[in-house]
């Protein structure tokens, strides 16, 4: 099951509005078949596993992110049938779909198939890899991950406000992967008219990863798409939303509760007076607690980055 959350992760943010799912095939003890869901949604991960395994399939176990769907599409044929078609012997599910077309329907066709099921193996581990689909079908808006990147002292700029750069070149590398991971990309107004950011991916074979770009700004923006409010963001493009500044963006979507992921990338430096967020509405310290676990952390350089999610 890890080698297929593994291969879920290589098209998040790409596969909208289908989730991005890993699947691997193993037949005495040799793993004969893998797949991820291909960029677009389609093949399946189970319908590019399968195909790999061939014959081979038949008496295997398949290790599923996410159950196996039960509805046929015009794109495809139900990835439970498939399965059923094969002849795999065992299924094993991390996590159930939410879609109310499969919604533990895919787990009976199978049992009824007289394949063994089993749900719920490394469940935690593969809500994180498909974020961004459950937060759609739960919450009606994407998943939302906001970019920080501060000194040691706490300042998202220099006083004056230029941010231009705090962080050195692998941290901004991580920066490009992230946005490569995401269908939409904000920034603030202020931001917009003082960086004119590219928002664009700049690593190599990643460049059509580019998310859209998207301004928060109550006036249309030239050549970009622009929204009124943070709450706006359940019309937005896909399931992966990286709202990369200002500090009065970020405050803004602190204060709506609508982010999901901090990203936060620290540089050693030490500004002195510089810019740091806003007020967000925290009326007591005491709520501010148990609010965010840390749930990676590495160094990038000389800078480090560190990932929050909801505690």
């Amino acid at each position: 099951m890890g080698a297929a959350l593994t291969l879920a992760e290589r098209t998040r943010g790409a596969t909208a509005p289908n989730p991005n799912v890993g699947c691997v095939i193993v037949a005495r003890g040799t793993v004969v078949g893998r797949g991820w869901t291909q960029t677009g949604g389609r093949p399946h991960a189970e319908a590019m596993a399968l195909e790999q395994a061939g014959a081979r399939a038949a008496g295997a176990t398949a290790y599923v992110t996410l159950e196996p769907c039960a509805h046929v599409s015009p794109r495809g044929p139900a990835c439970s049938d498939l399965l059923i078609a094969a002849g795999v012997a065992r299924v094993v599910v991390a996590h159930r779909d939410p879609d109310p077309r499969t919604d533990g329907q895919g787990i009976a066709r199978l049992r009824g198939a007289g394949i063994a099921a089993e749900v719920g193996v490394r469940e935690r581990e593969a809500a994180r890899v498909m974020a961004g689909f459950l937060t759609r079908r739960a919450h009606s808006r994407p998943f939302v991950t906001l970019k920080l990147a501060l000194s040691l002292d706490g300042a998202a700029a220099m006083a004056d406000g230029r941010s231009q750069w705090i962080t050195g070149a692998e941290a901004r590398a991580h920066a490009h992967l992230e946005r490569a991971r995401h269908e939409a990309i904000l920034v603030g107004r202020g931001t917009w008219e003082a960086d004119r950011p590219r928002l664009d991916v700049r690593l190599p074979g990643l460049e059509r990863r580019a998310p859209e770009r998207v301004v928060l700004s109550s006036q249309p923006v030239d050549g970009v798409r622009t929204i009124a409010r943070p709450a706006e963001i359940a019309g937005l493009p896909g399931d992966h939303l990286l709202v990369e500044g200002g500090a009065r963006t970020a405050a803004a979507f602190l204060a709506d509760d609508l982010v999901d992921r901090l990203l936060i990338y620290r540089a050693p430096v030490i500004v002195g007076g510089g810019r740091t967020l806003p007020d967000i509405g925290l009326a007591d310290l005491s709520r501010a607690h148990g609010r965010w676990r840390l749930a990676d952390a590495r160094a990038l350089g000389s800078d480090r980055v560190e990932v929050y999610e909801r505690g």
